[in-house]
């Protein structure tokens, strides 16, 4: 028997063994996936809280107004599923990293008994058992770092993860729209050292190929792709990870994330949730279901819920690279539902119910736990 409420709006009967979970959709879930989300720690490893452009002036004032964050705001982010998400927010420098966390911890603390800020492995667990939202703090960048020393006091504001760059060049390495990829700086490879003392989990979403294979090589702990999708799948699409690359990752121990924008999962329109799962085959067949989790690379909703001449205007002024589709998101993986839809698509093509636990969460905690592991001084 389904326990309303778990995680969700109360689940009512519809049909035999399928539920309809949304009061807005007439969609309907199976009760393995519904148990499945219901029961497992959700992690999403790129997931950027209110990620629309329109909304940027709400989540200020969640940020700065006591109590303009309110049950019904929070009820929406629990009825996801999501246990645990990355806000994967960047800092183009150290005081605007100091501030961004600040404004973070500052939030967190208003809402105590509905938002958890994710500290260890050990608070996936905590997030799930008391029914709060985790917030884990990492940044898609690394230009907050000025010298390793910086690393430290940015975990003691709370940061877990770092990707090592962004798209384009920074002091630690290349990314992936760079046109010369140099891989790994000598400095990047002490902040990445840096980063294995202090437990900070090493992201090398958006990293170039050999910048990506440089801090495999160097982290004496595993790697994570944050957000990435398959080459093999989207040929010559430059944020998209080659096969050697992944395999080095799983080698290495690490965890890479499929993400739900369109262009990054196929070069031409339609793109349906099978093709999205298409590229979880594919890492999963290529070094193990162990390597492979979710990092949606979208929020609560994707940007394709802002009003259509806007979404158009930020679409054609994207840079060219990234190949705009007329939508940002997969279609059924754009909103609330997207963690139950994904599970379903899941079952459909014949994951075990263990499988699909490790993707939906597990195989992200082991590499959390893994990165806390004391690591000496080189």
């Amino acid at each position: 028997m389904l326990q309303a409420g778990a995680a969700v709006l109360a689940a009512p009967f519809v049909n035999r063994n399928r539920y309809r979970l949304f009061a807005d959709s007439p969609q309907e879930f199976s009760e393995p996936a519904v148990r499945l989300v219901r029961e497992s720690v959700v992690v999403d490893m790129l997931n950027q809280f209110l990620y629309r452009r329109d909304l940027q002036p709400t989540l200020q004032q969640w940020f700065t107004k006591p109590g303009a964050f309110t049950k019904a705001d929070f009820e929406r982010f629990r009825q996801t599923g999501i246990s645990v998400a990355n806000f994967g927010d960047g800092a183009d420098n150290y005081d605007a990293g100091v501030r961004l966390f600040a404004d973070w911890n500052g939030f967190l603390a208003m809402y105590p008994d509905w938002l958890l800020r994710i500290n260890s492995s050990a608070d996936f667990a905590r997030a799930k058992a008391t029914g709060r939202y985790g917030i884990l703090f990492g940044l898609q960048n690394a230009t907050h770092f000025r010298q390793p020393e910086d690393v430290d006091t940015f975990f003691g504001l709370g940061q877990r993860v770092s990707q090592v760059t962004y798209n384009f060049r920074n002091l630690i390495g290349n990314g992936a729209f760079e046109p010369q990829d140099g891989g790994i700086s000598e400095f990047g490879e002490k902040i990445i050292r840096r980063m294995n003392q202090v437990g900070m989990v090493v992201d090398t979403g958006h990293a170039g190929d050999r910048t990506m294979l440089d801090a495999f090589r160097m982290s004496r702990r595993p790697v994570i792709i944050s957000h990435g999708n398959c080459r093999a799948l989207n040929p010559g699409y430059p944020r998209c990870v080659p096969d050697e690359n992944i395999q080095a990752m799983a080698r290495q121990g690490g965890v890479m994330g499929i993400n739900y924008i369109s262009f990054m999962v196929k070069p031409n329109e339609p793109v349906t949730v099978d093709d999205v799962i298409d590229h979880f085959d594919h890492v999963s067949k290529l070094v193990g279901i162990e390597h492979v989790g979710v990092g949606s690379d979208i929020g609560l909703e994707s940007n394709d819920h802002m009003a259509p001449e806007e979404l158009a205007k930020m679409l054609t002024s994207a840079d060219k690279r990234y190949r705009v589709h007329h939508r940002e998101a997969v279609a059924g993986l754009d909103g609330e539902k997207r963690m139950y839809v994904l599970t379903e698509a899941l079952l459909r093509r014949r994951y075990t119910e263990e499988h699909v636990r490790l993707i939906l969460g597990e195989n992200w905690r082991r590499v959390m736990a893994a990165a806390e592991i004391p690591v000496p001084a080189a």
